[in-house]
Formats: structure tokens, sequence, C-alpha cells
């Protein structure tokens, strides 16, 4: 709804900057291509073609969003930020609810895993057809058509009444979440200016990683209520995934640029009569063809990009360790500690405090960010300036794993693994936010392809560790799942400093990445 209102209100504008330039007393005679040549002069003239192509008129044009009031950006991070907790929310919502689901489908609790990595395998397989199709159509249809479809597929998975009716429930939930939860780094890139970005990506990674771990408390009371059914669980995702669709769907804007300057072409078409007004986008690739081009990038990227493999793996054995903690946890403090479901699902707000407590912490990276670059109004960031967070925090990764896999004993205070927990949930922020950050400013306009890369391959890698969870746990105990994870953790730990040191070097030599001196 409000896409079209925003663009009603652009028509306007147009038709009333061209009346005004149309009745000015110093140019009566001015034919209508002048009259708007003056009153728009952002666009430029194909020679060849004779086509006008509209543009946006230096770096405080008003119809660029970054230059929006930031009350208006404000409100569309805070929409943003409710569509990426809600469909972040869907991935773990059930989750708590393995051991009832699986005795009311009559399938093992390892089968019922399936439930959540179909889940990740949809988001993993959409994540492809994200970034290109909002680069064709648009952020806003992008979300609100894909949330719509994904509201379906909710109410699908708590109404089935079979194991295989979840599973493909499921499977779709995640493929239609796909689309949020991989181009929102997009949306903050058509709002915000580097330095702010500093400001407000933490905001929206804390929805990312804080809404799987919250969901499970909100699961624990519901299956621990005689009165409600597990279903429920699916019920309230339903519920808060359709009040935020709702929300967006009445006031988020389309803040993709390229599109609003087709909007404004279209608009001067109508108003002077003059057909050559056209934008780039208008005439750019069809989704087809983009997706043609960008279906094998991700491969390139990942074999070819040492910044894209190895931040990469970090973030697939964090995106691992937060998945299958919710099997996990039934090991770590139900059997450890004899808690109920819903105290076993409470403790996963150790780890949503710890990620809220980092993201407390973005206004100070806002004003570092401001300082380093002495005030000035749109100046770009080194990249290597973003890594030192995860510089800190990849040390307290496997300590926290270490930590948490060897407190786990009756003979040593629950508070002790909760402390562990709460240190992971700082860790992963801080990796998200380095990691999505560097990359960004490392690839510039190739920066979707190289975040398409890492969603793609931590979502599969993840739902294939969900089904391991399980064994994995029964078999070697939790003290030896929390080692393992550590080794690999520590083997990662010396990456960041790697890359703060190398990284001027490693974007010389990439055919993606910006030039080092940006």
């Amino acid at each position: 709804m409000w896409w079209y209102v925003q663009y009603r209100q652009l028509g306007k504008k147009v038709a009333a900057e061209v009346g005004r330039t149309a009745q000015s007393p110093e140019s009566p005679d001015k034919s209508s291509e002048d009259v708007e040549r003056t009153a728009n002069r952002e666009r430029q003239t194909d020679g060849k073609s004779g086509k006008i192509y509209v543009r946006v008129h230096g770096d405080d044009d008003a119809l660029d969003p970054r230059n929006w009031p930031l009350l208006s950006r404000a409100k569309n991070i805070v929409i943003l930020t409710l569509l990426i907790f809600t469909q972040a929310w869907a991935g773990a919502s059930e989750s708590i609810a393995n051991r009832m689901a699986s005795e009311e489908f009559g399938v093992s609790q390892v089968a019922e895993n399936l439930s959540t990595a179909m889940y990740l395998f949809g988001i993993g397989s959409g994540a492809f057809f994200g970034g290109p199709l909002s680069e064709t159509v648009g952020r806003n249809p992008t979300y609100l058509v894909s949330t719509f479809c994904y509201l379906f597929f909710v109410l699908g998975s708590a109404l089935t009444p079979t194991f295989g009716g979840q599973v493909v429930c499921r499977y779709f939930v995640g493929l239609f979440a796909s689309a949020t939860l991989s181009i929102n780094g997009s949306s903050v890139r058509d709002q915000f200016r580097p330095v702010k970005t500093a400001f407000v990506f933490p905001v929206i990674a804390w929805a990312n990683v804080a809404a799987p771990v919250l969901a499970p408390i909100a699961g624990g009371w519901i299956v621990s209520n005689g009165s409600l059914s597990w279903r429920w669980t699916e019920w309230s995702t339903l519920i808060i995934s359709g009040f935020a669709f709702l929300v967006a769907f009445l006031f988020l804007p389309e803040t993709y640029l390229p599109l609003l300057l087709d909007w404004k072409a279209e608009h001067l078409r109508r108003v002077t009569g003059d057909d050559r007004y056209v934008s780039e986008h208008s005439e750019a690739a069809s989704f087809s063809e983009r997706l043609r081009k960008a279906l094998p990038l991700p491969v390139k990227f990942l074999a070819g990009e040492p910044v894209i493999t190895v931040l990469g793996g970090y973030l697939i054995l964090l995106y691992v360790l937060l998945f299958t903690f919710l099997s996990g946890f039934d090991y770590i403090f139900r059997d450890t500690y004899g808690l109920s479901t819903a105290m076993s699902g409470s403790c996963f707000g150790s780890i949503a405090a710890g990620a809220t407590f980092f993201t407390l912490l973005s206004p100070g990276f806002y004003t570092l960010a401001r300082w380093k670059t002495e005030y000035v109004r749109g100046s770009s960031i080194h990249p290597e300036f973003r890594i030192w967070p995860a510089i800190i925090a990849a040390p307290l990764l496997p300590i926290s794993l270490f930590w948490l896999g060897w407190g786990d004993q009756k003979s040593i205070s629950i508070w002790s693994s909760l402390g562990a927990c709460f240190v992971f949930g700082m860790v992963i922020i801080a990796i998200y936010v380095s990691s999505y950050e560097y990359i960004i400013d490392s690839y510039g306009d190739h920066a979707a392809t190289g975040l398409a890369s890492i969603t793609i391959v931590r979502y599969l890698v993840a739902g294939g560790m969900v089904m391991a969870a399980r064994p994995m746990y029964e078999g070697i105990g939790t003290h030896w799942t929390m080692t393992l994870l550590g080794c690999v953790a520590t083997l990662l730990t010396p990456a960041p400093l790697v890359f703060w040191w190398m990284g001027p070097r490693l974007r010389a030599r990439s055919p993606y990445a910006k030039s080092p001196d940006l």
C-alpha cells in the first residue's frame, strides 16, 4: 500500500516541478523539452538514440533514499527488522516441540529434526533468486509477495495431519522466507551511507540471530501448557508473521533507487507526453537474464575469493552451532540439570542476552566510524576498520565452546553454562556484523553476490548438521561435541587478523573487489 502512496506522491511532485518551470516568467517561450531540461537537471540525453535518461542529481537528490529524513529511514528499519525477526523466528519456533510432534506423527526425534532442516534448505535454495528478483521488480514487491506466500505455508505447517505434509510445508516456509533473510542487507545499503551502517547493521543482525533463540523460549512454555497443542508453536508464528506482513504492506516504501528513477521517468513521459524519458533500470537485463548471470557467481566467489571462503566458513560454523543447539540444549540443560521443557527452552535467553548486549554497543561503533572519517558526510570507510570486532570476538568463540562443553556437569552451577552461552551470543553478533560489513565495503556492487554465496552455503550446511545433531550429542556426548566444534573454531581464530593485515592485497588481486585505495 505505501509503495502506491509513494508512487502517487512522486507523480504529483514531478507534475508540480514541470508546472512551476513551465509558468516561470523568465522562460515563457521555452518548448516542452526545454522546460523538462530545466526542471530535471539530473537526466542525460543519449545522442545516438535520442533517449533522455533520468538520473539523480548530485549527492543530495531528494529521490535518493539515503537523503530521506532520518525518522523515515528509522521507521523503515524498524519494519524491516520486524519482518526479519518473524521469519527467522519460524526456523526455530517448533524445535522445542520435537518430542511431542514426533510422537503424534509416529516418527523418531531425529526424523522430526527434518522439519527444521527443510526450513534451512529452503532458505539456502531460495537465496539464489532473492537478489536478482529484488533488482528487477524492487525490494518492496519481493518482500511483500514472498511474505504473503510464506504465511500460507506457515498455516499449512500448523494444520497438516501428516509428517510428509509438515516437511513439505516447512521447506516452502524457508523458501519464501529466503527473500527477506537474504536481501535485507541490500535494503540497509539503499538507505544509509557507509558510516551510518555501523549503527544500523547491528540491529538487522540482532533480528537474524536473536529470533531463532527467542522462539524456543516461547515454544517451551507453549508445549508445557497442558491446554495448548504443540501446534500453537506454529500458530504463534503465523500470528506475529501476519502482523509483520500487515505493517510492511501498509507502511514499507520502495527503497531501490534504480526503480524509483524508473517511476520518475514514467511520470515524466505521462506529464510531458515525451516518450524519450527512460531510466537505465527499465532498459537493463530482465529477471531471467539477471538470474542466468547470477547463478554461477556464488560458486566463483566461494572458490576464488579467500574473503568469502574464510568468512563464510566462520558464519557456517556459527549457524551450525546456533541451529544444532536447538537439539543440543536437551542434552546440555535438560539431561544434565533435569530442567523442564519450558525451563530448558528459557536457557536460550542467555544467547539472546549476549547478542542484545553487543547490539547495544552499536552507537559506539557509529561514533568510532564518524571519528575515523573525520566527520565528513558521505565518507567511505576502509574495510579493515569493520573487522576489529571479529578480531576481538574470534578467540572468545572456542573459549565459550570449551567452557560450555566441560562446564556441563551436575557438580557445576548451571550459571556457568548460561555464562558460556552469553559469551557465544556476543561472539555470533560480532562476527556476523564484521563479516557482512567487511564484505559490503570490500565488494561494493558485487557485495550482494558475495553475501548470497555465504547465505546459500551457510543454510544448506546448517540444515545438514541439524540432522546430525542428535546422533552426535548422543554418540559422543556434550563434552566431546563441544570440544570438536571448539577445535574448528580455534583453527578459524586467526582469520580476522589475517584479513586486517592482508585485506588490501587480497582486494587488489580480486576481479570483483573495489580498489584497495577506496
